[in-house]
């Protein structure tokens, strides 16, 4: 089920198996690739991790790139098998069985719509800066009206907005990268004057607070890193994309190189890493010590429109999910359907539905707002890219014993390399328990998982019903498990 050969075009666009449109292009692609490298957490987030881990950060920051990369060859391997518009999670179904889709499924779209929620409750803030007297939770909710009508729109309207999101934030760190280095070439200002590459090693030593506090920053990485998964979700919507995906995909390390690395050499080539604070964006501080006029009002604009990128790509990530669960039986049948542009609208709107339960947090307690709807979120992200690894694991096993087609986009030393990143994740998760402000997270996943669990044990009856009724041929009932291509196999368990 779910395979994506395409339809006969209608109106010039092909369409998937699905229903969608295959109208995002190759540089949607790779900006939606870069966009989703690149979020809040470098724009805000890499003011704590250098408070606490010092320039050891960079290597931090190096160090998770290499691991993220090997997610994305894995995902992109089975992208190019059987690219679908669920994603992972219709891979976590196929591979692992129906309790792992759904609570995979689920749990994906639980996490994005607690993401958009943290993301239009960041959106609030940044707006208080130019607007104080405008309330948060109004510009919460005017935010998510209006990424949801963009959502609504065709595809390529939300290919072309995350284009130019996508650009403006790439625009910001070029620009720091550029000027800074210009800055620290030529003894520019004071802080040209002031610039060493010795800020590296000086002032504590590159690990300053100890390798305790270099290990408690990976957390902060991950969180940074966050969305980049989401290039699964536009695989069923792309045009070309046996070439365009394994080209977005193999560009994520000189990506995460310029983009994270290189503006942290700046930064940190610029100042000592004493200079910098939670509390506040260090690429402010830089553009304003280098004489950037209006630097804050700058950055404010573009950690707004990052937000706005995340949630909206949010919106489109859960309606894609919520369409692909309604369509595998295990959400309302009316979310299965495209509207006459080819959009999942019901879904769409659903999963705005849902996000509008920030606006109302954020009326109520908007100063806790996004700790409180954040604090899973990093969580989210572990589970995502643990079941990507383990749906490759599998579809390797697989593939040795000719059960399923092989993908021309391998991940080479593919054993090895996702041991390497099962245990990496596993190290995250308990580096979550050591630290006060994110040992939260931890905190929620009982509810969560409770939550999830008890929906599929809810769902099992239907589920199971919906098996028998496909086994036995009766009409209008698709069976669900995959028919990718020949010689795959029904769905099976983890352990088979």
């Amino acid at each position: 089920m779910g395979t994506t050969t395409p339809r006969p075009p209608a109106h010039g666009v092909e369409l998937t198996d699905d229903g969608l449109a295959q109208s995002l292009t190759k540089r949607h692609i790779r900006m939606i690739a870069v966009g989703g490298a690149i979020g809040v957490g470098l724009f805000l987030g890499a003011g704590g991790g250098i408070a606490k881990a010092g320039p050891a950060l960079i290597g931090v920051y190096a160090v998770t790139g290499v691991f993220i990369f090997i997610i994305m060859r894995a995902l992109g391997e089975l992208l190019i098998y059987r690219p679908v518009s669920g994603s992972f999670a219709e891979y976590a179904r196929e591979f692992m069985g129906p309790a792992y889709g759904f609570v995979t499924g689920w749990g994906y779209w639980t996490t994005w719509t607690v993401i958009g929620m943290a993301e239009i409750t960041a959106a609030g803030i940044y707006v208080h800066y130019w607007f104080p007297s405008v309330p948060q939770y109004v510009t919460a909710f005017v935010v998510l009206v209006a990424l949801v009508l963009l959502n609504l729109l065709k595809v390529g309207a939300f290919g072309e907005a995350e284009f130019w999101f996508a650009s403006i934030k790439i625009a910001a760190i070029l620009g720091l990268i550029v000027g800074g280095t210009l800055v620290a070439v030529f003894s520019i200002g004071d802080a040209g004057e002031n610039s060493a590459l010795a800020h590296l090693w000086n002032h504590g030593g590159a690990a300053p607070n100890g390798w305790m506090a270099v290990l408690l920053a990976f957390q902060i990485v991950v969180f940074s890193y966050q969305g980049v998964e989401l290039i699964g979700m536009t695989a069923a919507e792309t045009k070309n994309r046996d070439t365009v995906l394994p080209k977005a995909i193999n560009s994520i390390p000189w990506r995460i190189g310029i983009f994270y690395v290189g503006s942290l050499l700046v930064l940190l080539t610029l100042f000592p890493w004493t200079e910098f604070s939670a509390g506040e964006s260090p690429f402010v501080k830089a553009l304003t010590h280098i004489g950037l006029p209006a630097a804050g009002s700058v950055m404010n604009f573009v950690v707004l429109t990052s937000a706005l990128s995340s949630c909206s790509s949010g919106l489109f990530s859960n309606g894609r999910l919520l369409k692909r669960l309604a369509a595998d039986g295990v959400a309302p049948a009316r979310f299965a359907t495209v509207n006459k542009g080819h959009v999942p609208a019901a879904a769409i709107l659903a999963s705005g539905a849902a996000m509008m339960i920030g606006v109302l947090v954020n009326a109520a307690v908007p100063d806790q707002a996004f700790v409180y709807i954040s604090s899973v979120a990093t969580l989210g992200a572990i589970w995502s890219w643990l079941v990507i690894i383990v749906c490759h694991m599998i579809y390797r096993r697989r593939l040795a014993r000719g059960e399923v087609h092989e993908s021309w986009f391998r991940l080479p030393f593919a054993t090895p390399l996702s041991w390497l990143v099962i245990a990496f994740l596993a190290f995250v998760t308990v580096i979550l328990g050591f630290d006060p402000d994110n040992r939260i997270a931890l905190y929620a996943l009982p509810v969560w998982a409770a939550a999830l669990i008890g929906g599929y044990l809810y769902a099992r009856p239907r589920m199971a019903a919906r098996e028998a009724a496909a086994a036995s041929g009766e009409p209008g009932v698709r069976p669900s498990t995959v028919d990718a291509g020949a010689g795959d196999k029904p769905a099976t368990h983890l352990v088979d």
